[in-house]
């Protein structure tokens, strides 16, 4: 079979996947304690790389646009410009690919290996549906976790830790200025757009991650292959849908 046709055979299967992932998700709410597990191991585990990550792209942002904003005089400008690229795009996108190199990995290697040494197969001869008692409750942390990170994320960024640690504290812009035109020119249109990108990633990465594990060959090839496909096509499904995204909401 041709390439194209490889790739919308695999399209259509996701589909499907997704459609018995979906039923599967009223079962997961019924058990909080397995979704409980999979937030802390998805969300929890992921949140130092989240707080560091945004840390420093904060302090970057700010010293990159601190060295523009002053040639044309504007330099107390700098928390409007650091606090709309971290809301609007840094904040969702940013998190989204680290959730994909650190959680979606985890999940299609975890998944992965759970296929690999037959235990799906045990749960399905014991009449319980993995993909109820495995695979939903991961999709659905992921789905949940992403906007929690995204959030901490930007708060990091534009807050004492990133921005405003650098803008006021090193560079000498006034605290005064710097949260004054955060707060004129934040809207919540802002924050509303920024949540839906981060819900949109959510659940791309996560279904890209638990469908990838759960179809990986039953190798320590396959387990492996699967992993890197999760990062790789995450990624590009991030990029992809932000700039979609971007274009309706703006």
């Amino acid at each position: 079979m041709n390439p194209i046709g490889n790739f919308l055979q695999g399209l259509g299967r996701a589909q499907f996947f997704l459609f018995s992932l979906l039923l599967a998700i009223p079962g997961v709410l019924a058990r909080p304690r397995l979704l409980a597990q999979q937030l802390y191991s998805v969300g929890v585990l992921s949140l130092v790389i989240i707080v560091l990550s945004g840390s420093f792209v904060g302090m970057v942002l700010a010293l990159q646009f601190y060295r523009t904003l002053q040639i044309f005089g504007a330099s107390e400008s700098l928390g409007v410009a650091v606090a709309l690229a971290v809301v609007r795009e840094f904040g969702p996108v940013v998190t989204a690919l680290l959730f994909a190199g650190r959680a979606g990995s985890a999940l299609a290697a975890e998944i992965g290996l759970m296929k690999a040494t037959d235990q799906l197969s045990g749960m399905e001869m014991m009449a319980v549906d993995p993909m109820q008692r495995v695979v939903a409750p991961r999709f659905l942390a992921g789905l949940i976790s992403m906007p929690l990170l995204s959030f901490i994320f930007t708060m990091m960024a534009i807050g004492v830790a990133g921005g405003h640690a650098i803008g006021v504290s090193l560079l000498g812009v006034d605290a005064g200025s710097y949260w004054a035109g955060i707060r004129e020119v934040l809207h919540g249109d802002d924050i509303r757009d920024a949540l839906i990108k981060s819900l949109v990633f959510g659940a791309a990465c996560s279904w890209i991650a638990v469908y990838q594990g759960y179809h990986a060959a039953p190798t320590s090839a396959g387990v492996a292959r699967a992993t890197t496909n999760t990062v790789v096509i995450s990624s590009l499904a991030v990029l992809a849908l932000d700039f979609v995204l971007t274009a309706l909401m703006f």
